[in-house]
């Protein structure tokens, strides 16, 4: 397939962008990025999703589809000739849903609302996505059957789920002054963390700490009407 025929509206910074370029690049699918900017939408952007108005926007061919989780599974569908995303058994699959679903409605919000909360709303915030880290762990050792991936020997449906917020995560930790991903609680965790960025599919799109801290500090600056802070 020409590189063109397929091509992925996003912001390099995007958690939800990543899950859709990891699961292109375990697929092996030639593509071009087209960067939006922060701030503004694209004609195109807003013709290729006039629900949401946002990315990530997987085009094929003059198709497109619409959000991360949705654009992730069919990746995996369409591209057969790649390694399985998801699960052939159909428990399996429910079960890698739930906890990507788990992530996105509930785990992800409470992490990025820790450092804009004082005071008792966010050791509450801390203490919800502390509790769900222990979970995560405990599925950890469950589903990966003692190898390195949620989805065993490679990255799969849940992987891509969760490890496309690491970056974020490590902001939360640095500008928060928060630990979050401990060895002592959850070392599983922090070895599948090691792994999972290490991974040829994610370490030429897995953003800089550092990179997305500065990121994130013009962000909210923007969004305060602010002049964006120095270096």
């Amino acid at each position: 397939m020409a590189k063109n025929d397929v091509k992925l509206l996003g912001v390099w910074a995007s958690p939800f962008v990543m899950r859709a370029r990891i699961s292109l690049s375990i697929k092996s699918v030639n593509y071009e990025f087209l960067e939006e900017t922060v701030g503004s939408k694209s004609e195109l952007l807003l013709q290729s999703n006039p629900v949401h108005k946002k990315v990530p926007v997987l085009i094929h061919g003059d198709k497109p589809i619409c959000e991360s989780l949705v654009i992730v599974q069919y990746i995996d569908e369409v591209w057969t000739s790649g390694p399985s995303i998801l699960s052939t058994d159909h428990y399996d699959r429910a079960i890698q849903r739930f906890w990507a679903a788990y992530l996105d409605d509930k785990w992800f919000p409470a992490m990025r609302r820790i450092r804009g909360a004082q005071g008792e709303e966010r050791q509450e915030l801390v203490d919800q996505v502390v509790e769900g880290l222990a979970l995560l762990e405990e599925a950890f050792g469950k589903y990966s059957k003692g190898k390195a991936f949620f989805g065993g020997d490679q990255i799969g449906f849940i992987d891509i789920a969760f490890g496309s917020l690491l970056g974020w995560l490590r902001v939360t930790e640095k500008l928060g002054e928060v630990k979050l991903l401990d060895e002592a609680k959850t070392p599983g965790l922090v070895k599948w963390a090691e792994s999972f960025c290490a991974d040829a599919a994610v370490k030429s799109v897995m953003p800089e700490t550092e990179k997305l801290i500065e990121f994130s500090k013009l962000l909210m600056a923007k969004m305060k009407g602010a002049p964006p802070p120095k270096n």
